[in-house]
Formats: structure tokens, sequence, C-alpha cells
């Protein structure tokens, strides 16, 4: 199948700015042209700028997003996403910049993914399921709505709650991860999220998000931690103070993918639950590409059906058992799953 099919033509804005006491960027007209309008992972980014003026320009340097590159540059050790392409124009002893967007696409089609149920395990109907995660072969779960928002420690296989706490009524809880013995949480548009010792439940301190919208889905690799925030964008946290480090998007040979919810990590990839979708995308935390999908929605009709019930959203890797264990929002059960590549 021609991957050239699934391009996505978009308009490219083109933004004109001054650099240092010049002329302006408007008054000499110059642009970038990128001779393409959409751009894969892996194409060559072939820059011109367009000079109608005729203007004596002595030198062009270029930079991606603050980076510099060379012109005819191969556009793999990029992320994917909105990139901005600036180029440094020097005519005679004045200096122009100008700017403009593009969008760069993954370059491979997503492998489908069919899973099978391996175990089935009791869970808390009551719970509005929004971070699920084994550590030292233990699963913990946060659960979220206002007045209902809980932090526990849960024996899988019965369903018993060996630990629990509940959070101020204020907050709506939302993803966990845990790394060194400290839990992670997230609440949803609080903006603030709390750390706890793994084996007391005590809080040990709170963190305020930076430029991340709200608080959805984290997991972590063992050094950094992942963030999503209900849109295309996962942030990148230093575990030690809880800033954000950046980001990476998440993106298709299509498009970009928004909703990105619950996050686990396995095998050097980041499962991210699509909220509403009953499913789960699987990305390269290097790009933002996504590589592969699992359709879950044939599981929500194995579950008890009442008023409450709600989408899937809770993904768990058991490293052990090497089995992915997935459920719900106020699901009463709790799936213990192979994939395997379709």
């Amino acid at each position: 199948m021609q991957l050239s099919k699934y391009f996505i033509l978009f308009t490219l804005s083109l933004a004109l700015s001054n650099c240092g006491d010049t002329t302006s960027a408007n008054q000499s007209r110059l642009s970038i042209d990128t001779k393409e309008k959409s751009f894969m992972l892996g194409d060559t980014l072939n820059l011109t700028i367009n000079n109608p003026k005729k203007l004596e320009v002595t030198n062009v340097s270029y930079a991606l997003n603050g980076k510099p590159i060379e012109n005819n540059a191969i556009l793999n050790n990029v992320t994917l996403g909105n990139k901005t392409i600036t180029a440094t124009v020097q005519i005679e002893d004045k200096t122009e910049t100008v700017t403009k967007t593009i969008t760069v696409f993954n370059n491979i089609i997503p492998s489908i993914y069919k899973y099978e149920i391996v175990n089935t395990f009791p869970h808390d109907i009551t719970s509005y399921t929004q971070g699920l995660e084994f550590y030292n072969g233990e699963l913990y779960e946060s659960t979220g709505q206002k007045k209902a928002s809980k932090l526990r420690k849960i024996n899988f296989e019965t369903g018993e709650v060996l630990n629990n706490i509940n959070l101020d009524d204020q907050y709506f809880g939302e993803g966990l991860t845990i790394l060194n013995d400290k839990i992670y949480q997230l609440t949803w548009q609080a903006k603030r999220g709390f750390v706890y010792d793994v084996n007391t439940f005590e809080k040990i301190s709170t963190f305020n998000y930076g430029t991340s919208k709200e608080g959805w889905g984290i997991c972590n690799n063992g050094k950094t931690l992942f963030k999503s925030d209900g849109t295309e964008k996962i942030f990148m946290l230093n575990p030690d103070n809880l800033t954000e480090q950046g980001h990476i998007e998440v993106y298709t040979e299509k498009g970009k993918i928004p909703s990105l919810n619950e996050l686990e990590w396995i095998d050097g990839k980041i499962f991210a639950n699509i909220y509403q979708r009953n499913g789960v995308v699987i990305i390269n935390p290097k790009t933002g590409g996504v590589e592969g999908v699992i359709d879950f929605k044939p599981l929500r009709k194995l579950v008890k059906q009442h008023p409450e019930l709600d989408v899937l959203n809770g993904i768990a890797y058991h490293p052990e058992r090497k089995t992915i264990f997935v459920t719900g929002k106020n699901w009463d059960k709790l799936f213990e799953v192979t994939i395997k590549k379709q």
C-alpha cells in the first residue's frame, strides 16, 4: 500500500519577524520555500529563500525548532508534529529572520494487534479507574470523580483493597506511576499532582504542572516521567523536581492522535489509552510515532452493564507474567491479556 495516499495536505503558515536593528522582512518580502507541502519522517527538507526583490543575500542559516540544520537535511532524528523552520538571512550588513511552520507525520502505517484473555479477575465496580500500575508485584490504582477519588493498593486476584486513601473532595484523581518507592498521582484540572511513599501512602509533597494543560495519564521508564494532558502531547518530567523538560507529539502517517489518557511503559514503548475510543496506541517515545493499535472494544460487552458503566481506562504491565492488565471506569472485571501482532 502506498504511503503517499495517506499524505495530508496542509497549509503552511508564514510568520515574519525582525532580528535586531534591521529592515523589516515585510519590506523585503523574503520567505522560506520548502518545495513540498507535507513531510514524513525520513523525508529530505529542501529549503530555499524566495527573494522577489532580488536583494543581495550573502549568507543563510537554518534552524528547526531552534536547533541548527543544514539545507537538504533528512528528517530522521526529529520528533513528529508541528515544527518551526527559522532562516537567518544576511543581506549586506543587515540580518533578517524568516520563519515557517511545517508538520511532520510518521512514515509507517501502525500495525494492528489482537489480544487474548488469559484471566479475568474481580474489580470494584464503583472505581472510576484513571491509573493502573504494578510495582514489585503489587497492583496500584488511582480513581477519579470529585468526592470519590482514591489511591489504592489492591490484591489483583481477589479485588481486596490492601491500602486506601481518599483525596480531598475538591480533587479529581487521574493517572499514577511509581518510581523509586514514590507514587506520583495526577489530578485533572487542579494543575496539581501528589507524591506519596509507596509503603506507607504518606503524602511526601505536591507539585504543579508546567505548560501541560491538565493531568490525565502518567508512566515512567525508570528515569523519566511521561505525562499526558488530554491533547496529542506527552510531556517529559524530571522525577526529582517534577519540571517539564519538553514534549513529544503523537502522530500517525495520517495526522495527530488527541485525547491521550492513561499511559503505561512496556518494553521501551508507551502504551496510551485513547479516551472514548476503548483502544490503545503503541507509541515510539523517541519520535511520537504510533507503531501499533489495539482494539479493546469487545471487552466492554463482557462486564456488567449498568448506568454508570464508562469507557476502557487502565493499563498495567506485569513484567514477571509478561501480560497486560486492562479495565475501565466502573467495570466489575479486570482482564489479563496477551497481545500479538496481527
